[in-house]
């Protein structure tokens, strides 16, 4: 296997794991929650953002990493690219820039928190930051696609 091929596998896996992981959160995780009673839903939410944010916390800079290294290691730069690549890095970059706010914002917030209105009010700013960033990976992936 060349490092091409390599750096392709880790790349796209990364962003299957991160934008695959804000769907699911997003589109069958939240709205199936509404089952559960107030305080279960965020009993809920701290068990899978640990677990979640842990998994971004990896994938996010293998993601970036792996890209960057394909980009400059092996197309030569940013100048030896079509458009789309150049998208990609910036929507990454941007979506990197947003998960770092989710996590030292609402999502501290949200953890350090002891009464239940602050911790919902923070689970708020986290949905609508995920919210944000699905669009933008899904938008990366399309890019990826066109590329």
């Amino acid at each position: 296997m060349n490092w091409l091929v390599a750096l392709k596998i880790v790349h796209v896996l990364s962003v299957v794991l991160w934008v695959g992981g804000m769907f699911f959160a997003y589109v069958v995780l939240r709205p199936s929650l509404a089952v559960l009673e107030p305080a279960e839903r965020v009993a809920l939410h701290t068990a899978v953002f640990r677990r979640f944010f842990l998994i971004v916390w990896h994938a996010m800079p293998l993601s970036i990493l792996t890209g960057l290294a394909m980009l400059f290691g092996i197309y030569g730069g940013m100048a030896g690219v079509p458009w789309p690549i150049h998208a990609m890095l910036t929507l990454g970059l941007a979506m990197g820039a947003i998960f770092l706010a989710i996590f030292f914002g609402p999502y501290k917030q949200f953890r350090t928190a002891e009464d239940r209105p602050t911790k919902v009010a923070a689970l708020d700013g986290i949905r609508k930051m995920i919210g944000l960033n699905l669009v933008l990976g899904l938008l990366t992936i399309a890019l990826g696609v066109m590329r």
